[in-house]
């Protein structure tokens, strides 16, 4: 009889050999399968990889977010809270800091700091500190019991420990290795962005209010010149960056391309009045609706003889119906080109830091609304190339424009 009061079963018979190969009382234990017959019930079809690798991306997008934030707590909560405890406490500021309701979490962080320095897992001498050992929950623990020392630098409390409930969701499912929802990773972002902007991010980058920074991007971008993002079409690129967000707040405005529908089809008349009544200047380069060139365009897409050239000049009298009401008709430019186009682009603010592009290759058998897209920044960006910067895509198509529109004629 086991401990339990049950008899435990006698060995299998069905096995090879027989159940006189095995004490009485004894469990038989079945024999292991040849290693050649379990190789293919452990291998991963494509859709295992395809969400195992959505998985991975997931929870490598909010580690970076939740490691900006860390980073930034910690420092705030060090620059905070440091000349308060230091001058009495010593090395042990954060422990007397945690105070007797924070003894059992501050205590756990100098021993796994101990560890640490004993195992050479402190690779950077900036980290020998307790405070480097503490998760997000203490150092969020940390400020709010001593609120009154931050509350002249943070006047946003409520919305400080929002931020962080939020982020707790992402940050319990990224360290145990779980699946991240894209609703959750959503918020987890956001609630990033909004607390690394209250608790003062530096570097600010300008055109942030009209493209935000993703963190991705500030950490790895130099990788991909000035691209911040790349669309497979117009419709992908509007639902994610709308023309409003594109076009509005320009001091400066200038476009190329053969119709520019993304500007004249999705920003109506009285916002461009608008816009450049506020002070934008704004420089629109047309491909003449009457040159060949046009028809070359036609003949590629399959149009209708003259359907682009109409739908062309619709754009351009639209355009100057917009400048006939300006008090200041100079300030709205709009010229013709006769050349090959080649490329439509939408520079806003080029001539500062803040610009924002963006950018479509005309190809042959697709309309405008169906080539991949391209979104570049502008400003200080760089491409890192061995000792020497160099300039990214920004640059280049502002280049191109100017040659183009040097090259054009104006429409009266």
């Amino acid at each position: 009889m086991g401990s339990g009061g049950l008899e435990l079963p006698p060995g299998d018979g069905g096995h090879e050999g027989n159940s006189a190969d095995v004490p009485p009382g004894a469990v038989s234990l079945a024999r292991p399968m040849d290693a050649g017959a379990i190789g293919p019930e452990l291998d991963w079809d494509a859709n295992a990889w395809h969400e195992v690798r959505t998985r991975a991306q997931r929870a490598g997008r909010a580690y970076i977010w939740l490691n900006l934030v860390e980073q930034r707590l910690r420092a705030v909560v060090a620059a905070v809270l440091r000349p308060v405890y230091e001058p009495v406490h010593g090395d042990d500021w954060v422990v007397a800091a945690a105070g007797p309701a924070g003894q059992e979490w501050v205590q756990r962080a100098v021993a796994v700091r101990e560890v640490s320095r004993r195992k050479g897992y402190l690779l950077d001498p900036a980290d020998d500190n307790v405070i480097s050992f503490l998760t997000l929950p203490q150092l969020r623990e940390l400020m709010v019991q001593h609120w009154p020392c931050f509350e002249p630098y943070l006047e946003e409390r409520r919305e400080v420990e929002l931020a962080l409930d939020e982020l707790e969701v992402a940050r319990n499912v990224v360290s145990r290795n779980r699946a991240l929802s894209e609703a959750v990773l959503a918020q987890a972002e956001r609630a990033s962005a909004r607390l690394l902007e209250i608790l003062g991010i530096g570097g600010d980058v300008p055109s942030a209010r009209r493209l935000p920074v993703d963190a991705v991007e500030d950490l790895v971008g130099d990788r991909y010149a000035d691209v911040v993002a790349v669309h497979p079409d117009r419709v992908r690129l509007l639902r994610q960056f709308p023309a409003e967000d594109i076009f509005g707040g320009a001091r400066r405005l200038d476009a190329m391309g053969i119709g520019l529908n993304l500007l004249v089809q999705n920003f109506s008349g009285r916002r461009l009045v608008r816009l450049a009544e506020s002070g934008c200047r704004v420089r629109l380069l047309f491909l003449n609706p009457a040159s060949s060139a046009v028809k070359r365009r036609e003949r590629e897409l399959g149009l209708k003889r003259g359907e682009l050239s109409r739908s062309v000049e619709m754009n351009i009298l639209h355009m100057r119906r917009v400048r006939s009401r300006l008090r200041d008709p100079g300030a709205f430019e709009i010229q013709v080109y006769d050349e090959t186009p080649r490329v439509t682009a939408y520079l806003v603010d080029s001539d500062g830091s803040d610009g924002v592009a963006v950018v479509q290759s005309y190809l042959r058998h697709s309309r405008g609304m169906e080539a991949p897209v391209l979104v570049l920044r502008g400003g200080s960006r760089v491409v890192r190339s061995g000792e020497a910067d160099e300039g990214g895509l920004f640059a280049t198509y502002r280049e191109e424009f100017e040659l183009m529109w040097a090259d054009s004629r104006p429409v009266s």
